[in-house]
């Protein structure tokens, strides 16, 4: 097998150090891709760290691109101008709708009612996207976005708030048997947690120490393993909520955590309006903003 291959360095950094290099500022980049300007930096940072010298000059107001950072900066321009032209053509279809949400709201409220937004808007194309990553509207062809996110936003992009975090702890009614509820703190922690990728576990208790158990890198894999007996999960109650109400899954302590940021619908502003995306933004609004979970 040949050894050419090497890993490629993360998108997201690529996506930061393009946004920064078009824009010579990290603050003006972290706008564009909808993130804070530390997240940019930090993304920068780490492809530098990847490539192994530097790209930008910190200046006091401001970035400027080295000479290596230019040359690269060329290069991975034309590269996402590939990308975005390929993608482009693949999606030329005008009744296709992407809408990019995490794992955890595509498997727990987006895909259990996709039958009735199918129904509701007949004869629509909808594309879902299922990841973690930043949405870029343009280069990604996305059209509705849901993240969790701080106010305030860009001008650019219109909003509206789905639903706060509100964070319980779920077990399967098999694996709790006979314990009584609602359990205490105490007894909570000595049962098989299970974690993913947020790690809230630490804050419900109020510990600052790691704490054991099975570890995923998404809420919807800790979710399943809590379906299945292995152990009890912690996640917005929006995501569990079908599930507590069919009795496949049991809310094990009283205590909850409201954490932040908040869950978001998002979409650029554009001057031409498509109803397609009109009618799936509208139906998302009505049918998924939900009022706080007491």
């Amino acid at each position: 097998m040949s050894d050419y291959h090497r890993p490629l360095p993360p998108l997201n950094a690529l996506r930061a150090f393009e946004a920064a290099g078009r824009k010579l500022s990290f603050r003006a980049a972290a706008d564009e891709l909808f993130v804070t300007q530390g997240a940019v930096a930090q993304q920068v940072r780490i492809l530098e760290e990847h490539i192994g010298f530097p790209l930008f000059q910190r200046l006091p107001r401001g970035v400027a691109l080295t000479s290596q950072g230019g040359v690269y900066f060329a290069e991975i321009t034309r590269a996402f101008d590939t990308i975005s032209k390929a993608t482009v053509q693949l999606l030329k279809e005008p009744e296709v709708v992407t809408i990019s949400v995490t794992p955890a709201f595509a498997t727990k409220i987006l895909l259990p009612q996709l039958s009735v937004l199918m129904t509701a808007i007949p004869g629509i194309d909808l594309r879902t996207v299922a990841t973690e990553s930043i949405a870029d509207f343009d280069r990604d062809q996305v059209d509705i976005a849901v993240r969790l996110t701080h106010l305030p936003f860009p001008t650019l992009f219109e909003t509206q708030r789905l639903f706060k975090q509100k964070l319980v702890p779920v077990a399967s009614p098999h694996l709790i048997g006979n314990i009584a509820l609602p359990m205490s703190l105490k007894n909570l922690r000595d049962m098989p947690l299970l974690h993913d990728s947020h790690n809230h576990w630490p804050r419900f208790f109020g510990s600052t120490g790691k704490l054991p158990g099975a570890v995923f890198n998404q809420t919807a894999l800790a979710l399943d393993a809590a379906l299945a007996g292995q152990g009890v999960a912690i996640a917005c109650q929006a995501f569990v909520q079908a599930d507590l109400t069919a009795g496949r899954l049991v809310q094990v302590s009283d205590s909850n955590l409201i954490v932040e940021p908040d869950y978001y619908l998002v979409r650029k502003r554009v001057n031409t309006s498509r109803n397609n995306v009109d009618a799936v933004w509208n139906w998302c609004i009505e049918n998924l903003v939900t009022t706080e979970i007491s």
